[in-house]
């Protein structure tokens, strides 16, 4: 089953740089340090005042050691591998469904192309009211209730009871759960006739295949330049980040290459297999991009292949190697720091610790750099050059070609209060849910969609009228600020909850700062000014 939380348009989170698994012996002749660290949990659990969790008080070590370390060298228990390992696979195995909570009861987005709902018959709209006959409706349903229910092993089976409008009576159906594929690309669309957008979400297993069928997709629609927008992509697999900048660079080029003290040097180049050696390329970075999206986008700015747009990117240039443990848990440690073709580290500092690592967007958004190119400071000590003499920076992320501030000349309270407490999603939901069928009849497809919907006063004044049924009173002011924003947004979830997430950016990207430039300078002359290969 794909759980896709709708409550949040996109999540930004931030992935290891993966490299693949490495086990160590445990038989090795302990040292004093391990004979300190073991005597000491022996002399707790046989001499404490009172009974101790002997696992817990093992992983709370292994945690605060690793703490010691660096911010993402990492403990994961069992199930937490498991966990974080499913975006990064691609699949797990569950029913084949996205969902949402709408009023206590779950109801399904989208049932997978393929999968095992939808080959039973379950359609968008529907109401899961019931699971294995038991209840499942109220105030103690929730993401992880539906998680521990309609997941499960491959070949097991669930049965659920579905409220469908029109129909009398409970549909009943009994599924077969199966692999469920996770998507990486959000997005593949063409821009303009000539621009094609391709939006990637992390680089996980599939991405690579996900990549060369989007292209397959744009190339007979007249696809000659590509936006890559990793915007919010925090990373994931190492090779599959070297094997996305090798369809764009030609062969021998290096990409990447890694060192550490007990890593010796290992140098990535690219092939003679990319399918995308010529035509202008524009990525799209912002403060979330973050590991493998950094690699991707280091490697075609330092070869002068890519131009950059956005803002400075995260800063993460450290690669994780996994180690299992014993009972199936395991350690993520950084075991090697990356480096772009031009030599550049762009690792971030952490010497002030985790906490002020992690809070670096708010360090950079009361220094004014989110707004205000100046704000960026570089010492002449991390300025490369590229083989076309342009300067490029290490240290604290990718810095793009052409910066462009964060725009919040539409933010408000208001408008923050009605996306946090899921007003606008819960709307959008509603609406779809109880439109479906004219929506279908009238705009039979997206295009007719994008030309004739209109979020008018009516519609508006609906939104504030059920927001304050939720607890969010109308602020005037607020919504006179972000009127705009919100009938951008409303119509871009509807898009989405009606076909899927490739509308939500065919609708909202027209009006995008950042995705407005990079289509100006694919059709102007930047590229030749700014000495950039296409």
């Amino acid at each position: 089953m794909c759980f896709i939380n709708m409550n949040k348009i996109r999540k930004i989170y931030l992935a290891f740089l993966l490299i693949p698994v490495f086990s160590i012996s445990y038989s090795q002749v302990p040292n004093m340090n391990y004979l300190k660290l073991q005597n000491t949990l022996n002399i707790i659990s046989n001499a404490y005042v009172d009974t101790v969790n002997q696992n817990k008080l093992t992983e709370d070590a292994i945690i605060g050691m690793l703490k010691e370390l660096d911010p993402h060298s990492v403990y994961l228990s069992k199930e937490e591998l498991k966990k974080a390992n499913e975006p990064l696979t691609g699949n797990f195995d569950g029913i084949g469904v996205q969902f949402n909570l709408l009023y206590d009861t779950i109801t399904v987005v989208m049932a997978i192309s393929g999968g095992p709902a939808e080959k039973v018959g379950v359609m968008a709209g529907d109401k899961i009211v019931k699971i294995d006959g038991e209840n499942s409706t109220g105030k103690k349903i929730s993401n992880s209730y539906v998680m521990k229910k309609l997941r499960g092993e491959k070949g097991t089976k669930v049965t659920i009871s579905v409220f469908r409008k029109g129909v009398k009576g409970l549909l009943d159906f009994t599924i077969t759960r199966d692999k469920i594929p996770l998507y990486s690309i959000d997005a593949a669309y063409m821009a303009t006739p000539e621009i094609g957008y391709i939006k990637i979400n992390g680089f996980a297993a599939t991405t690579m295949k996900e990549f060369a069928e989007a292209i397959a997709k744009l190339k007979p629609q007249g696809l000659k330049h590509l936006i890559l927008d990793l915007r919010g992509n925090g990373g994931g697999y190492l090779n599959i980040a070297i094997e996305l900048a090798d369809e764009f660079l030609d062969d021998n080029k290096v990409i990447v290459f890694t060192q550490g003290i007990n890593s010796p040097k290992q140098v990535y180049s690219a092939t003679d297999r990319g399918n995308f050696n010529t035509g202008k390329i524009v990525v799209l970075i912002d403060e979330g991009s973050a590991s493998a999206s950094e690699i991707v986008t280091g490697a075609l700015q330092d070869w002068d292949r890519a131009l950059v747009i956005g803002r400075r990117s995260f800063g993460k240039g450290l690669v994780q190697r996994p180690f299992e443990l014993p009972d199936g848990s395991a350690i993520r440690l950084t075991t090697a720091r990356y480096y772009t073709p031009t030599g550049r580290c762009i690792q971030k500092s952490y010497k002030d610790g985790v906490d002020k690592y992690y809070k670096d967007f708010e360090t950079r958004y009361k220094h004014g750099e989110l707004m205000h190119k100046d704000s960026i400071k570089f010492p002449d000590s991390l300025k490369y050059y590229t083989p076309n003499k342009r300067i490029v920076y290490g240290g604290g992320g990718i810095m793009p070609d052409i910066f462009l501030p964060l725009d919040t000349s539409k933010n408000s309270d208001y408008y923050f209060s009605l996306i946090r407490k899921g007003i606008i999603n819960k709307f959008t939901l509603s609406y779809v849910d109880n439109n479906r069928k004219m929506l279908k009849e009238k705009y039979p497809d997206l295009e007719t969609f994008k030309k004739n919907f209109e979020i008018d006063n009516k519609f508006i004044n609906d939104l504030i009228e059920f927001g304050e049924k939720e607890g969010v009173k109308k602020d005037p002011k607020g919504l006179e600020t972000s009127r705009s924003e919100i009938a951008l947004n409303l119509k871009g979830l509807i898009a989405r909850d009606f076909w899927d997430m490739n509308a939500y950016f065919e609708i909202t990207n027209p009006v995008n700062d950042v995705y407005k430039k990079a289509i100006e300078v694919i059709q102007d002359k930047t590229f030749d000014k700014m000495k950039i290969h296409y």
